[in-house]
């Protein structure tokens, strides 16, 4: 008998093709690594979904997305559910030893709210199955998600007892376990939490995705965001740069001060996409998290923008 995992690099080397070749040749060995499978992203966008809460029975998402009816005729508003950008963290949570899913849904039953909900998705027999569903909280801040033996993790920023809602100021991590009977369980881990300050997103390289929300920023050259010392400093495309950041009295605030740079010169596609970045890097007022990466939000002439940073992966020398 085949190792699975030799099955499932077959599989990656052959791609859907090939699938019937190998169905046929090693039957047995392809049912179980399909069967040991995580639900995949495209499955988790097609899946339905319970336990949201405010909404009654399950929702089945098609693309990500599920729109209610609206609440009057004529109505535009709507309940709608959203699959959560492509958030998609896979681990072991039933002890079972295969893989299970956890993603973000977003309820957004109209005006003002979003209620964020955290689902976990397994795979039943070959079938996909939303296994449990538990609420996080409205308008809350995703800095990280991962899952340790058995247990998830997710790191956000949230309203405090005198945030106001827009505006979340605490720093904290909320854990859960899953139990047999599909009940996800929060235990404590953060005993106080933190404020949020500026400092939060120190110790981390950041690298620029987009210059705004539907504008993605080029992988070359990779702009790099640190912030140390008082100031962001890192590589804007061609030369490095450092500007003083000052925080505001309501948390996220930020005011940046002019930056300075290095003398080297680039060929044109750089120094253009530094120029860019420096342009609205100068601009930024406000700091924040969406799914994980670190928003800037700057404003030019009353127009407000978001420019989003990812974490960067360590490389394989920084290991």
């Amino acid at each position: 008998m085949l190792p699975t995992g030799f099955v499932s690099k077959l599989l990656g080397a052959f791609g859907l093709l090939s699938l019937a070749f190998v169905s046929e040749v090693f039957p047995s060995e392809l049912t179980r690594a399909a069967t040991m499978q995580a639900p995949t992203l495209k499955e988790l966008k097609n899946a339905s979904y319970s336990g949201i809460e405010g909404l009654k029975g399950p929702v089945k998402l098609v693309d990500g997305r599920w729109k209610g009816r609206p609440y009057g005729k004529g109505s535009a508003s709507r309940p709608v559910v959203s699959l959560v950008g492509d958030l998609r963290v896979i681990g072991d949570l039933e002890g079972d030893g295969t893989n299970d899913a956890v993603v973000l849904l977003n309820y957004a039953p109209g005006g003002t709210g979003q209620l964020l909900h955290l689902a976990v998705v397994a795979r039943k027999k070959g079938k996909i199955q939303n296994v449990a569903t538990t609420l996080i909280g409205d308008r809350v801040e995703i800095r990280n998600v991962r899952i340790e033996p058995k247990r998830i993790f997710v790191d956000v920023v949230q309203a405090g007892p005198k945030d106001a809602m827009c505006c979340p100021g605490e720093v904290t991590t909320r854990g859960w376990t899953l139990e047999p009977g599909g009940k996800l369980n929060r235990f404590i881990v953060i005993a106080k939490p933190e404020r949020l300050t500026i400092g939060t997103i120190g110790n981390t390289e950041w690298v620029l995705r987009s210059w705004d929300l539907k504008a993605p920023a080029p992988k070359q050259p990779a702009v790099i965001l640190i912030f140390k010392d008082g100031r962001f400093t890192g590589s804007s495309g061609c030369n490095n740069y450092f500007a003083p950041v000052k925080e505001g009295n309501i948390p996220g605030d930020v005011e940046v001060g002019p930056a300075g740079t290095t003398r080297k010169s680039c060929p044109d596609n750089e120094m253009s996409v530094e120029r860019r970045f420096l342009d609205q890097l100068a601009r930024v007022k406000k700091f924040s998290f969406l799914v994980t990466q670190l928003a800037l939000s700057w404003e030019k002439e009353g127009v407000w923008k978001t420019m989003l940073f990812a974490k960067r992966q360590p490389r394989p020398a920084d290991k």
